[in-house]
């Protein structure tokens, strides 16, 4: 029988994601998400760093369920805005998981601003939590420039404005398997492998 893990998130992108990674590193573990424990309420991101948010929910969802829980909080980072909107992008309009009316939030603040100062992250804190309140943290960045219009389908978020370095295409135009290989939650869920492999 596989171990399980769950990963504190209703968001099947993520779900997917951290599967696909498990799997290339030959894992034998069940990845649950939170729609399997419905009674588990949300937990507030009250932290001020992506570390602090992703310890919250990890730590709460593992006490939650009695499994190991992994848990990320991750957002943009735009430059020209000293960093916002950072922990603050999934809301950045107002409204928790709006992420059209984040995006075109976000295009307007930009709308002045040249080619040479587009430049961004995306930053992820990822972090498995077990039962007995131990844990480990790993993070990960991808860099690159935002456009002025969204393109692309496949990604979710900010993804259709955010072209990484070394790329053409938006976030939202890669395949999964590119875009794993080099976002920043592909490089923390990665980070996490090797901790998630001492369990099973």
């Amino acid at each position: 029988m596989s171990a399980r893990i769950v990963l504190a998130t209703r968001n099947t992108h993520k779900v997917g994601e951290l599967r696909r990674i498990l799997a290339d590193a030959q894992l034998d573990v069940e990845v649950l998400d939170l729609a399997a424990y419905p009674d588990v309420p949300d937990v507030p991101e009250t932290g001020v760093t992506f570390a602090e948010n992703a310890l919250l929910k990890a730590h709460a969802v593992a006490r939650a369920t009695g499994l190991p829980a992994v848990a990320d909080d991750s957002g943009l980072c735009v430059d020209v805005l000293g960093g916002a909107p950072g922990v603050f992008s999934a809301r950045w309009a107002g409204r928790h998981g709006d992420d059209l009316a984040n995006l075109d939030l976000l295009l307007a603040q930009l709308s002045d601003v040249g080619e040479d100062h587009r430049g961004a992250h995306f930053a992820c804190a990822a972090v498995l939590a077990l039962p007995d309140g131990t844990d480990r943290v790993a993070e990960g960045r991808m860099h690159g420039r935002l456009i002025r219009e969204a393109l692309g389908a496949n990604g979710f978020g900010y993804d259709p404005i955010f072209v990484p370095d070394g790329e053409r295409r938006t976030s939202a135009q890669l395949t999964p398997a590119e875009k794993d290989a080099i976002s920043h939650r592909g490089v923390a869920f990665r980070a996490l492998v090797g901790h998630v492999r001492e369990l099973v």
